[in-house]
């Protein structure tokens, strides 16, 4: 019988940039009011849904999105190096529409090709989706038959998700376009290491009326 980890993955809540729609990458950005409302909310999920352990990116957004489920659960975070998001190079605390309007021909090959044409100075894409989903894979090996809450990033997961879900990760904007903030996204990681997505962007707590 093959043992599966159960791995529920959630985005950092919102910050400054975030809301300005600008790349963070491995700047150290605050989370907004909103932000913080956002990891109180992923606290309560927490607690009323327990998970074994919690792994978090080392960036304090994530690790600050965290703490109310480490506190309503009384866990200490792990904090993993690899899942820290992708360094985006030129494009740290600028939007695409402003790198669009200065070089509008590598802001279309991005588009069409986002691992294949990366931003000028960025982290090679392919090898932030390896190190992303081999710390997935090491997470799941260290809990066999638990439930684990990963705290981490946008483009990080979804570059990730591609790799282990088998989808060619130049794809990774198109098949996932965007993860909410600390929504979650239920990932069943087997003992084979091979996955399969069971949920996606389903939100701590229903919207309001």
């Amino acid at each position: 019988m093959t043992t599966g980890t159960t791995l529920l993955l959630a985005r950092h809540g919102q910050t400054v940039w975030h809301a300005e729609n600008r790349y963070a990458g491995i700047s150290d950005v605050p989370l907004t009011g909103t932000g913080r409302a956002q990891a109180e909310a992923l606290g309560r999920w927490a607690a009323a849904h327990p998970v074994d352990a919690i792994w978090t990116s080392p960036v304090s957004r994530a690790v600050v999105t965290a703490e109310p489920a480490c506190r309503a659960l009384g866990l200490t975070p792990h904090l993993e190096p690899d899942l820290r998001e992708c360094d985006f190079g030129v494009l740290e605390g600028r939007t695409l529409a402003e790198f669009e309007a200065e070089d509008p021909k590598a802001a279309r090959a991005f588009r069409a090709d986002p691992v294949a044409h990366p931003f000028p100075g960025a982290e090679d894409p392919a090898a932030a989706a390896g190190r992303g989903a081999a710390a997935l894979r090491r997470i799941a090996a260290a809990h066999p038959g638990e439930r684990v809450l990963v705290v981490a990033h946008n483009t990080l997961f979804r570059l990730v998700l591609c790799t282990l879900l088998s989808i060619p990760v130049g794809e990774y904007r198109r098949v996932f376009p965007r993860l909410r903030n600390a929504a979650i996204s239920e990932l069943l990681v087997k003992s084979d290491g091979s996955a399969a997505l069971l949920s996606l962007n389903v939100p701590c707590e229903p919207d309001p009326a």
